[in-house]
């Protein structure tokens, strides 16, 4: 039902997995890099509920579905939708780590990051950035928890916000098939990916022109 198109959101793939709200143009989009070896449509659950909301949500397709290999998919995105004012970038996991390369590198592109289970690389210093950033995690990913983003605290800008799930884990952040030892979340998929969409749409908002703008 989500990669559907019905009265209020538009869905294409090609050449991007597209959702766009079906009855106005919005300003401001998303363009969401998938997390490593996760097919795009594994977060379309997502980013349905988010074109719902007024935004225009592009996910491209990576090779071998790995964001490391198109780090500026971004950019061919942009050019293609001439009625976006405001641009957002989004990734999850590896996908979140090249969501943050692509922020540091093309500040003057984006207005806003979100990062979901991942933070920046070492190369990737955005301590004093004027894009909004948020990094979203659960509190049972053993791979980015309290520790690991401590220490990567000082390529933040002070103004981040940091959004902890609690019982989130690293891989209900999208709806795709998991070994059963990779499932350390202690909520459901539904719960978990509810607090992912509204945290994500609160950054949105605070990236997006004023109405009229």
């Amino acid at each position: 039902m989500a990669l559907e198109s019905d009265e209020l959101v538009r869905v294409t793939q090609d050449p991007w997995l597209t959702f766009e709200p079906a009855q106005y143009t919005p300003d401001t989009g998303l363009i969401f890099y998938p997390g490593g070896r996760i097919d795009p449509r594994g977060y379309a659950t997502l980013m349905r509920a988010i074109a719902t909301e007024g935004y225009l949500v592009v996910v491209p397709e990576m090779p071998l579905n790995t964001a490391a290999f198109r780090p500026n998919a971004a950019d061919e995105i942009m050019a293609h939708h001439h009625t976006i004012s405001r641009w957002v970038i989004a990734g999850h996991s590896i996908g979140g780590i090249m969501a943050a390369q692509f922020a540091s590198t093309h500040p003057e592109s984006v207005a806003g990051l979100a990062m979901w289970a991942a933070y920046p690389a070492n190369n990737a210093d955005l301590s004093h950035s004027d894009v909004s950033a948020a990094l979203i995690y659960g509190s049972h990913d053993p791979r980015v928890d309290d520790e690991s983003i401590d220490k990567r605290r000082q390529l933040l800008a002070d103004d981040t916000t940091i959004v902890r799930i609690d019982g989130g884990d690293h891989h209900q952040f999208g709806s795709y098939e998991i070994a059963p030892e990779d499932n350390h979340a202690t909520i459901d998929r539904a719960s978990q990916q509810q607090q992912i969409t509204q945290a994500t749409l609160r950054l949105l908002e605070s990236a997006a022109p004023p109405a009229g703008g």
